[in-house]
């Protein structure tokens, strides 16, 4: 978010995907000052996004009118979903000069038409991780504000179950395997 310059307090920064880099984006747009909207497909994510992580607003991105009302609303966009998905209608909820920032990596290409971009003078770009003296920027800043990963501990016998469950989608919000109790001895 930083390197993208989608850090300044009282703008607005929606969050496509409320998965495990979703639910740090928010956590990250909280600590940021910005007004937080996550942008889900699944209605039944709101109440978590708003009362858990205090996302300021939810859009149902299946939802035409709901997607419709919020049309440049947000000043960035983090794009967090690895499903393929459609990636115009999110361009839509840019203000002018907005940034769409791509973190999933879906399987098939990302495209929009031209004039999503051009006529919105929106940015699209894409980060995977930064060098080491970012991470530890972004590790300082998790300390200062007290972010870390919401995780669900598991013992190592247990990944066949966890994979299935993360086939289905359904973690919160990752999966963090017990390594020493799952290999600490009986006796």
């Amino acid at each position: 978010m930083k390197y993208f310059q989608m850090t300044e307090p009282g703008k607005s920064l929606g969050v496509v995907g409320l998965g495990g880099l979703g639910h740090m984006a928010v956590k990250f747009g909280k600590a940021f000052g910005l007004q937080v909207t996550v942008i889900s497909t699944s209605p039944s994510k709101e109440k978590e996004a708003r009362e858990v992580l205090g996302a300021d607003h939810f859009v149902i991105s299946k939802d035409e009118k709901q997607m419709q009302g919020a049309a440049k609303s947000v000043d960035y966009i983090i794009d967090t979903v690895s499903a393929n998905h459609p990636v115009e209608p999110l361009l839509n909820l840019l203000k002018v000069n907005g940034k769409l920032v791509i973190v999933g990596l879906p399987e098939k290409p990302v495209q929009f038409a031209a004039p999503a971009v051009v006529m919105g003078r929106r940015f699209v770009g894409g980060s995977l991780i930064g060098g080491v003296k970012e991470t530890q920027e972004m590790l300082d800043f998790c300390g200062e504000h007290n972010i870390c990963c919401m995780i669900e501990k598991i013992p190592m016998e247990y990944v066949n179950t966890a994979m299935e469950r993360l086939v289905k989608g359904d973690v919160k919000y990752r999966f963090v395997i017990d390594a020493a109790q799952s290999f600490k001895s009986d006796e």
